[in-house]
């Protein structure tokens, strides 16, 4: 550790100082009950390390930053369980689920506010690349959400479309937050990008995972529904990898499966694990997985810091990359 304090307990005090008002209880219940639930908290820890790497004396600047990324993500969150009409988020009640709708929707923007607010409270030298970076990505994140629901009326979506829209959806997220972190250490241009770039590829990887564990994980462990994405028809990794390789008989199968609901055919989920299994889709999505993760470390590699600097952002990347669960 370089720090006597991890960017991880810093996160945890800096959202546990936050105060939001009581009233209108239904904006802000739903914001401290979101803040709370139970998750890793990565994305703002990112934005510690990305200071904390260029820079010791960078941390204690960058929460504000950090603050503002959590805010975001949390928001997106929100919005995108509304749109996924999703009943749990970290194992818990969604939050429209919890309320309703219009709620949700509300405090949700609430959020995103909150966000640019926090963001006002960083060294006003480095403002303008820090606004315009978090802009940037927050652009991009609302522009993957909305190409991954237009896949859903789409006939078919190629694997470079599903890579470039989680690219937007997750990943530029976790590059941004340390984006932000390194601005704030007045790191040079060129490490910003690198940096940037290592947290795209951890990103894609991540959500390569994600995909994988929508099937094979433990629901107890998982904090979403298991077989949520299959059950909506949501084009993953998987599906894109299972139509290219199909046979025509399968195919036909598959399109079955596509046209049917949990009412019709309650055996939806374990059918199509039989056709991944045959044709070796798992291990198709484990080795686009490990490409993007050598991605990752091969650019990490290349930051101009000592190796000590970097070993947080190793143990991190190595501890999301292998989930089992």
């Amino acid at each position: 550790m370089i720090t006597s304090t991890s960017p991880s307990h810093s996160v945890q005090e800096a959202l546990a100082s936050v105060v939001f008002p009581e009233t209108p209880a239904n904006m802000y219940d739903p914001i401290r009950y979101i803040l709370t639930l139970k998750g890793k908290q990565v994305r703002p820890v990112l934005v510690l390390m990305g200071a904390e790497l260029f820079g010791l004396q960078a941390v204690t600047n960058a929460i504000p930053a950090a603050l503002a990324i959590e805010y975001f993500h949390n928001f997106s969150l929100i919005h995108d369980d509304i749109m996924d009409k999703a009943p749990l988020r970290r194992g818990q009640q969604t939050v429209h689920e919890k309320w309703n709708d219009n709620v949700a929707i509300l405090s949700g923007d609430g959020l995103l506010i909150k966000a640019y607010e926090q963001l006002a409270k960083c060294p006003k030298e480095y403002l303008f690349d820090l606004l315009n970076t978090f802009n940037k990505v927050a652009t991009e994140v609302c522009e993957g959400q909305q190409l991954d629901m237009d896949f859903e009326s789409l006939e078919s979506v190629t694997e470079e479309q599903y890579i470039h829209m989680i690219t937007l959806k997750t990943s530029v997220l976790l590059g941004g937050a340390l984006k932000l972190g390194a601005i704030i250490a007045g790191a040079p241009v060129a490490q910003q990008q690198l940096i940037y770039e290592f947290g795209v590829y951890v990103g894609v990887a991540f959500q390569l995972q994600d995909d994988i564990l929508d099937v094979y994980g433990d629901p107890e462990t998982f904090g979403k529904q298991v077989g949520g994405d299959i059950i909506a028809n949501k084009k993953t990794f998987l599906l894109i990898k299972l139509l290219e390789n199909a046979s025509q008989d399968d195919i036909i199968d598959i399109q079955q499966l596509l046209a049917c609901d949990l009412q019709y055919e309650p055996n939806k989920v374990q059918l199509m694990k039989t056709l991944y299994a045959k044709y070796n889709i798992r291990a198709l999505a484990n080795d686009k997985k490990a490409h993007f993760t050598t991605l990752a470390f091969d650019t990490l590699a290349k930051i101009e810091v000592g190796q000590d600097r970097k070993e947080q952002l190793y143990n991190l990347a190595g501890d999301l990359l292998n989930r089992i669960r």
